[in-house]
């Protein structure tokens, strides 16, 4: 268990200023902690942990879908691409969109395929690389860094991004300040107030260092809520789905199919009650 002086994260990355408290979902780390404010998640591992599990991003394909997701990846992805054009209320070709976290660029591909003046920033250097390669217009760094204008882009986007990310509050008052009057933000992250959340605890893998490297800091629609109110955005929507409770290696194959029927029948009920553990948002920049 890691000494709380050496955690990674010490106060809540929302930027409430209230207590963390210990939960009953134990890691290897310790058991993650809740804000007393707003409920959000933090894990107590150390930096060292932190940047070693950080590690395996940093290869030239990055996050690129393997070769039986690439079908299912370009469905979801030209989805929320006409979300994006739709909310705006503009043509693709005169959006311009900064993908953040854009790993070796399969989100950007399609947007840009799409017509979208798209680009992106990448703090793994072999995963920038390997985008810049392929002819995608990536920034290697953190946002914060690389210093665009102010008032810059239609739409920021973040898909599995804000959970690796010690202080978010920082992170999205920059994103505020680059994206333009009435723009968006668009982040896609995990739901710990869903079903899979209460019913798995510690067995779900989303927690998990080892399984999901940088995973620190896990969100749920009153926190994610109250971040946006801080840096100065109005929510737009909150979409959840997807309900998971159990592992396929820990049971037989007959529960395990079983269960996962249980669970695709709560899929419809889990977005219309938010209790998916898949959650995208939409925020505005009044």
């Amino acid at each position: 268990m890691i000494n709380k002086h050496n955690r990674y994260i010490e106060t809540c990355s929302v930027g409430c200023k209230g207590s963390l408290q210990n939960t009953d979902i134990i890691l290897s780390e310790g058991c993650l902690l809740r804000c007393s404010v707003c409920g959000q998640l933090i894990s107590q591992c150390s930096q060292s942990q932190y940047r070693q599990s950080m590690n395996e991003f940093n290869i030239p394909e990055g996050t690129l879908p393997d070769s039986d997701s690439v079908a299912r990846h370009f469905r979801r992805t030209r989805k929320w691409l006409s979300w994006i054009s739709s909310k705006l209320n503009k043509p693709n070709h005169k959006i311009r969109l900064l993908d953040v976290g854009c790993s070796s660029g399969a989100f950007l591909t399609i947007a840009n395929k799409l017509g979208f003046q798209a680009e992106g920033v990448e703090p793994a250097p072999q995963a920038a690389q390997g985008a810049c390669s392929s002819g995608l217009k990536v920034h290697q760094g953190f946002l914060e860094d690389i210093k665009f204008p102010a008032d810059t882009f239609d739409i920021v986007t973040m898909f599995e991004v804000i959970e690796h990310v010690r202080d978010a509050f920082s992170l999205l008052n920059e994103c505020n300040r680059i994206i333009k009057p009435g723009g968006l933000l668009m982040i896609g992250t995990a739901n710990t107030d869903s079903w899979t959340a209460s019913i798995m605890k510690s067995h779900w893998e989303y927690f998990d260092i080892s399984r999901h490297g940088g995973h620190i800091s896990f969100f749920n629609p009153q926190s994610i809520s109250i971040l946006a109110e801080r840096s100065g955005f109005k929510i737009d929507s909150v979409k959840t789905h997807s309900v998971s409770f159990l592992k396929k290696e820990d049971s037989s194959p007959i529960i395990y199919r079983t269960t996962k029927l249980v669970t695709e029948l709560l899929n419809f009920p889990s977005r219309v009650f938010g209790k998916g553990h898949d959650m995208l948002i939409f925020m505005r920049k009044p």
